[in-house]
């Protein structure tokens, strides 16, 4: 395997696992640990991860919509299902960025609902739909993330009220804290949280504990947290402190 596809392998599953161990790494590539161990001080050097005793991590902005979109799909797509199951025909529902947020567009179809996101995947995905009053927010486009945020943004969702929000995350903390790898994002969540009368996290065990470097709300700030059976169980207690559901699928 050549080095650069190496540190492309290396590079995706911190992102989506966390921190690694260099034998789980080592095992993951089929490669000697002293492979591994060459490859993450390249890495260092160029600023890409950070090693730590025995292992590397990873904390950096949010990865392209495409890489994201190929991880863990069975586990987001059950949680999205839970998440279709709450939603009545008639509601307002207003979708995050993200890719579980898709999902969950895909099982929207045939509803009696209106929709608003400032999710483009969501839009494309139900723009043919003529059973789903679709509203797409305002804003500045981020092409690789398929978001758009600012301003623009903001001000729209504060002349909105939706019925429900289906929101992602970067990570949790392990008090339930709910973080972001990008803040240019965080006031978009935000105003979302204001906007929605019942606030669901959509988050599966690969976001317990995650990384973010910004706040976007606490476990208070939350009514349902959706997630799969193998999720962290001190944070999803803490959940259960704050007066949020905690759904496990």
């Amino acid at each position: 395997m050549l080095a650069e596809r190496r540190h492309q392998l290396i590079l995706r599953a911190l992102r989506s696992g966390g921190p690694a161990a260099v034998a789980d790494l080592s095992e993951r590539l089929g490669v000697s640990a002293a492979t591994v161990r060459r490859d993450l001080v390249k890495l260092e050097e160029m600023g890409l991860l950070t090693r730590v005793h025995g292992g590397a991590v990873v904390e950096e902005g949010d990865q392209p919509f495409a890489e994201v979109a190929e991880i863990r799909v069975s586990e987001k797509d059950a949680i999205a299902a839970c998440a279709a199951d709450m939603i009545e025909d008639g509601q307002s529902v207003l979708l995050d960025i993200g890719t579980t947020a898709y999902r969950l567009a895909r099982r929207l179809h045939g509803r009696r609902l209106t929709v608003i996101t400032s999710n483009l995947v969501v839009y494309e995905e139900l723009a043919d739909d003529a059973g789903i009053e679709l509203v797409l927010l305002g804003g500045m486009v981020r092409r690789e993330y398929r978001s758009l945020v600012g301003f623009l943004t903001e001000d729209n969702l504060r002349q909105l009220h939706a019925d429900w929000l289906f929101m992602g995350t970067s990570g949790v903390r392990p008090g339930g804290h709910v973080m972001d790898t990008t803040v240019v994002e965080v006031p978009v969540k935000r105003a979302m949280i204001k906007a929605g009368e019942k606030v669901v996290l959509l988050a599966d065990a690969g976001k317990f504990p995650g990384t973010g470097m910004a706040k976007v709300c606490g476990p208070e700030d939350l009514d349902v947290v959706v997630t799969n059976a193998s999720s962290d169980a001190a944070t999803c207690a803490a959940f259960e402190e704050a007066g949020a559901k905690v759904v496990q699928v």
